[in-house]
């Protein structure tokens, strides 16, 4: 017969393994929405880059990133060889179950970046930005916090439950520091200074790509809670992935509202961005309960709604929304711990935010920087308007549909 110890063991391995297959299913969630919020002659590089930097950083963090994350070593960073310093018996859980669950929230950063800098960025500079992202630049920052070193006290007290920061920032700042290397796409900003919209391909996609990241979100959160084996675990997990449900309800709502209120129509764009900006804002603490779920959804998606026009009046080029969303209401988000909840003080939410953002800022810049000079990352003039598909694949999304 099998002990309570075995069972809660079984429990636990099993809520990361179905946790992760969630969180997986993100992965198809970004590309379709990605997909629908770009232009169809960009889209097989798009759906390319999404399956492609999934498989890079599961190979990468498996070799070098879970172990700089978890591994012994200094305050900065971790060591060791592989997974094998690792023990179920020390850990309580599998330990392929962990890495398979940690593994899934590298893809989710790299994710953001695409869409950032989709329509004009070539796709062997981006692959290999995502190579050194899973396997060095996440796992660095992954150890101060989730790896418990705290970079030596830098940032004691920092709490991020599932990741506003340690994920979604994360990538919001290596998009950032990408975008402003690549410069914007052709025709977007007149002469003037005016914005000129480039409507996406297909808005039945981008509304089922984020449907399927709202269903993905509840094993990013849920699945947090990292054990399943008591009564407390489930009533944890239960009430995370409620309030993760309600975060992005009331962050759709928010959004479909402040648009009519000041565009006089209720824009879809928003309304996904803002269910996807309350989902960002309470993964730092889907914990929190019902009530807190709904402010920070609520500002989350305010937030998104003005930040897409001031990166516009900053010539900042995001064509998806990816750093209204996953950087702005990130820090958001991770502030609001300390605000609301006594998990954290605002002035440790505030230093971890300030470090890891200043360290993968920086740390991103330095790569996108010799990829630049080395290789360039920007496609031609002329493979911009005929489109990246054409020139980078030889693939079309849709030939039937070509004109003659």
């Amino acid at each position: 017969m099998e002990s309570f110890t075995d069972v809660a063991y079984i429990l636990d391995g099993f809520l990361m393994v179905f946790a992760g297959i969630l969180v997986m299913w993100m992965a198809a969630g970004f590309a379709m929405l990605e997909a629908g919020l770009t232009r169809t002659k960009n889209n097989v590089v798009i759906l390319t880059k999404n399956i492609a930097l999934f498989s890079i950083a599961c190979i990468m963090y498996y070799l070098i990133g879970y172990n700089l994350m978890y591994g012994d070593g200094g305050a900065f960073i971790g060591s060791g060889a592989l997974l094998s310093g690792f023990s179920s018996d020390d850990l309580g859980h599998s330990v392929m179950a962990d890495f398979f669950f940690q593994v899934v929230f590298v893809a989710t950063a790299a994710s953001v970046i695409s869409g950032t800098i989709a329509e004009r960025m070539k796709l062997w500079p981006f692959l290999i930005f995502v190579v050194v992202l899973s396997g060095i630049i996440y796992p660095i920052q992954g150890h101060w916090t989730w790896g418990g070193s705290e970079l030596g006290g830098v940032i004691a007290g920092f709490s991020d439950f599932a990741g506003s920061t340690i994920v979604h920032s994360v990538g919001g700042w290596a998009a950032l520091a990408g975008v402003l290397l690549l410069g914007a796409r052709k025709g977007k900003y007149a002469k003037d200074g005016s914005v000129r919209p480039i409507p996406g391909s297909s808005m039945p996609l981008a509304t089922l790509g984020t449907f399927i990241l709202w269903m993905g979100w509840f094993g990013f959160n849920g699945g947090s809670q990292l054990a399943l084996g008591s009564k407390d675990d489930i009533d944890g997990v239960a009430l995370v992935v409620a309030s993760t449900n309600m975060a992005a309800a009331v962050g759709a709502v928010t959004a479909a509202v402040a648009t009519q209120f000041i565009y006089k129509k209720v824009d879809l764009t928003f309304v996904l961005n803002g269910a996807l900006a309350g989902l960002v804002s309470v993964t730092a603490a889907p914990d929190g309960g019902m009530l807190y779920a709904m402010i920070v959804g609520f500002v989350g998606a305010l937030l998104v709604v003005f930040a897409v026009p001031m990166f516009d009046k900053l010539k900042i080029d995001d064509p998806v929304g990816a750093l209204s969303v996953h950087l702005v209401a990130g820090i958001w988000g991770t502030l609001a711990v300390g605000l609301f909840t006594d998990s954290a003080t605002f002035l440790a939410q505030l230093k971890g935010v300030v470090v890891i953002g200043a360290f993968t800022f920086i740390a991103s810049l330095i790569v996108w920087y010799i990829l630049k000079v080395t290789m360039g990352i920007r496609i031609s003039e002329e493979e911009e308007v005929d489109g990246v598909d054409i020139h980078e694949t030889g693939l079309e999304a849709y030939p039937e549909f070509k004109r003659n």
